[in-house]
């Protein structure tokens, strides 16, 4: 009998140790995520983080140029290389959803404090329902603007409330020459209509870009490019960064971008930089509000420490570091006074033009074909800035490639 206690002993305690060492296997996950940089020591940072938290846990980052990350990822997920973890942006969540694995089982299981995070976005990340990403970045489009450009023309400062005729008097008064009042990109098309009050859907969520109030809205900031020479044009496919060097340069007095490329332009200019809301219509300002975060590929073979990834990567500390960094105003709630204390001190109206832009925020609306749409707008739009085409005829052309 004692011996057979003795056996039972030795075969339990030989059970734990192999529990034990099987619950510490090291485990190596990669993270796909898109930067340039001045982000891949923030991304490296973050990923160590996972591994002070969880020693047997490595991350390891492969870092993309934005473009190149889209054009990748349906590619490595269609040959089977796609991430344990991956980066999505909330307005390409309906294209990739499916890439993801469903993390609302994840949150029932542990009790997560989803409330902690901003309701707009962890719904941008979210699909029919179902929540396929943790978010660590929120912000409206706003206006970027050169403090000393707007003193030395004898400008005031936009009120919360401007308007586009306003935004528009002040562009060209800041423009003389070759130093612009206004750097356009292509999603200016985009966020700037709907602040004017314009809808580039109709009401089943189908694309409806012909429409009168959208095509008037797209012409008014087509005409301070092609008319009023307030803008130089953007390259067809390029990105907002082309704009974001114009300004800091100080060759483009204005451009509009979203809080996430603070770490960038603050970090690249030698004039005081303010913000202000996009300009608003006839009627109320209204803003679309966008961000980013990371899910779990539906391949991955580690779905468990992933989930636990996930959460060292969008967590308090994380959210502190990329804060103070200019690289993210956290999605956390409670993380967002780093983004205004300490990355966004120097910078006027960030505060002001925070609230005042959630405060008046709008859904943004987006279907499966959103990735396209963005495409075409970025190599179309172009000949409308040219004066090659009428705007009229680019959205004509535009909406004539979208699935409906």
């Amino acid at each position: 009998m004692k011996r057979t206690l003795i056996l039972a002993a030795g075969l339990l305690a030989g059970s734990s140790l192999f529990a034990t060492a099987h619950a510490q296997e090291q485990v190596n996950l990669t993270w796909q995520m898109w930067g340039n940089e001045n982000d891949t020591a923030l991304w490296e940072s973050l990923a160590d983080l996972v591994t002070e938290e969880y020693p047997h846990i490595t991350v390891t980052p492969q870092i993309s140029g934005w473009t190149d990350y889209w054009t990748r990822l349906p590619v490595l997920a269609a040959s089977g290389q796609i991430a344990d973890l991956v980066a999505m942006q909330s307005m390409r969540m309906p294209s990739f959803y499916a890439l993801l694995e469903p993390l609302d089982s994840y949150f029932e299981s542990d009790g997560f404090d989803v409330s902690a995070f901003e309701t707009s976005i962890m719904s941008g990340l979210s699909y029919d329902g179902t929540q396929y990403a943790l978010p660590y970045d929120v912000g409206p489009w706003l206006v970027f603007y050169n403090r000393d450009r707007f003193a030395q023309a004898g400008l005031e400062e936009p009120a919360m409330d401007w308007t586009f005729d306003e935004f528009k008097a002040a562009a060209q008064a800041l423009t003389d020459g070759e130093n612009y009042g206004y750097a356009v990109s292509a999603f200016d098309f985009v966020a700037g209509p709907v602040a004017l009050g314009a809808e580039y859907f109709d009401d089943g969520n189908n694309f409806a870009v012909t429409n009168p109030g959208y095509t008037e809205a797209v012409g008014k900031f087509v005409d301070l490019v092609a008319v009023d020479h307030a803008s130089p044009v953007f390259a067809s496919a390029a990105g907002a960064m082309t704009s974001s060097g114009r300004f800091a340069s100080g060759n483009a007095a204005m451009y509009i971008d979203g809080p996430w490329s603070l770490i960038s332009t603050q970090g690249d200019v030698d004039f005081p930089v303010g913000v202000a809301p996009l300009p608003r219509g006839d009627g109320e300002s209204r803003f679309i509000t966008a961000g980013s975060g990371w899910g779990i590929s539906t391949s991955s073979d580690h779905k468990d420490e992933a989930y636990l990834a996930l959460q060292v990567l969008t967590g308090p500390k994380a959210a502190e570091i990329l804060a103070s960094a200019g690289r993210a105003l956290p999605a956390r709630l409670a993380e967002q006074s780093y983004w205004y204390d300490i990355a966004a001190k120097d910078i006027s109206g960030t505060r002001e033009t925070l609230t005042y832009s959630f405060d008046h925020s709008t859904p943004f609306r987006l279907n499966a074909y959103w990735n396209e749409f963005e495409n075409l707008i970025n190599q179309y739009m172009p000949l409308a800035l040219n004066g090659d085409a009428t705007t009229e005829s680019v959205l004509a052309d535009i909406q004539s490639q979208l699935p409906f």
